[in-house]
């Protein structure tokens, strides 16, 4: 894009930034008219946070940042490509950076120009770019979407960032599709090119390609003689997900999409998961992928991507019924059916599992008849007065035959 073309942009995303953000004190409904949506919603979040003021991004133990870094199985991989990624920046008089998951520096290089820029707002190692720390920005933006990112001039929430424009891309382990940071390329305004945002991600997927899987393993969560998380989901006649008992604040929409990846042992591809969900309703995959990165951040990040799987035990109460019908204990089923399964959703496939599962344990209580089965069924279904009938009849006949 030509020098004119990019002021002109960047005067008007100026204007709007003034109206919606500058001099209001949390965004006004009605900016998508003006930005993007995901810039928009962003904008809304942060103005809770932080002033759009802010001068700098907070800044943690360097220290620390340093330790975390030589253990992330992300470093060998830079390491092995490291000359490349000094490159691009001295060409491209970019800043290059890499995060750990939750949006915290841990490795830069810059061009001379970039680096000074950097350092001034904490765009270095220990410096945390999470939007709650420093507002609407590419590295936060692609963690949450788990896409790449542009993030422009004034789209950033924080005028300290203002004359940036900034790529990200999420890196992810190649086992396991987990994410484990990401990397972004940062330089000023009037140096956008559409090529930025194809070069970051073409560079996540170079870091991808050299991570070990030995150094993923041996970063994974609940190391050997850790306690393993373990996530338990109550889907029949209510709902409910616990991790390690304690009680998951979620939506109706969040337990949906628990329920589908629970009952899909294989995980789910981003298609798959919004055909199951949405069916033919017009809902955007971005607003799906906005979902999974609320849901990944209550999990403790323990949601894998590509495809998209719980990364950790799961207790189901919908998959005990179903096992204790394959193993022919029918009572043991109907004691842990307490109703039907999320019977206020309009999913799909969680409608077809519904129907599934009742009729599975109704077909088999008809077959056996056992009296404790039978009657906790009719507590708990009291509208299907069939078994109960059945039962009664069964039990008139051998009462007559031993007469």
């Amino acid at each position: 894009m030509r020098t004119s073309e990019l002021r002109k942009r960047r005067s008007s995303l100026t204007l709007a930034w003034d109206r919606h953000v500058g001099e209001a004190s949390v965004p006004a409904a009605g900016t998508s008219g003006d930005v993007r949506p995901e810039i928009a919603s962003s904008w809304e979040r942060s103005a809770w946070h932080i002033s759009p003021q802010v001068n700098e991004a907070p800044l943690a133990n360097p220290g620390d940042a340093s330790t975390e870094w030589e253990s992330s199985p992300v470093c060998v991989a830079v390491r092995t490509i490291e000359a490349e990624l000094r490159a691009v920046a001295a060409d491209g008089d970019l800043v290059v950076a890499i995060t750990d998951p939750d949006a915290r520096i841990l490795w830069t290089h810059g061009g001379s120009v970039m680096r000074r820029r950097a350092e001034k707002v904490n765009f270095v190692p220990g410096g945390r770019w999470d939007e709650q720390s420093v507002g609407t920005n590419a590295l936060d933006l692609a963690l949450r979407l788990d896409q790449t990112a542009t993030v422009y001039s004034a789209e950033h929430f924080a005028s300290c960032v203002h004359d940036w424009v900034c790529w990200a891309a999420p890196v992810h382990d190649p086992r396991t599709g987990r994410q484990l940071g990401v990397l972004d390329l940062s330089t000023t305004w009037d140096r956008a090119h559409p090529i930025g945002l194809a070069t970051a991600g073409a560079l996540a997927r170079l870091v991808e390609r050299e991570i070990q899987p030995a150094a993923t393993a041996a970063a994974a969560p609940a190391p050997d003689g850790a306690p393993r998380a373990v996530l338990d989901l109550r889907l029949l006649g209510g709902a409910s997900a616990q991790l390690n008992g304690r009680r998951l604040r979620l939506t109706r929409r969040q337990v949906e999409i628990l329920a589908l990846l629970a009952l899909s042992s294989d995980g789910l591809e981003l298609g798959e998961l919004h055909a199951q969900l949405y069916g033919d309703r017009p809902v955007s995959k971005t607003t799906l992928k906005a979902e999974m990165s609320v849901l990944r951040a209550a999990l403790g990040r323990r949601l894998t991507s590509r495809p998209y799987r719980i990364d950790m035990p799961v207790r189901c109460d919908v998959s005990e019924v179903l096992d204790h019908l394959r193993r022919g204990d029918v009572p043991g089923a109907v004691e842990r059916y307490r109703g039907e399964l999320l019977g206020w959703s309009d999913s799909p496939a969680i409608a077809e599992y519904r129907d599934f599962v009742a009729v599975a344990v109704r077909t088999a209580l008809l077959a056996q008849s056992p009296p404790s089965a039978v009657l906790r069924y009719t507590q708990r279904v009291p509208y299907d007065l069939e078994p109960l009938e059945r039962y009664a009849q069964a039990d008139s006949r051998s009462t007559a035959t031993y007469r």
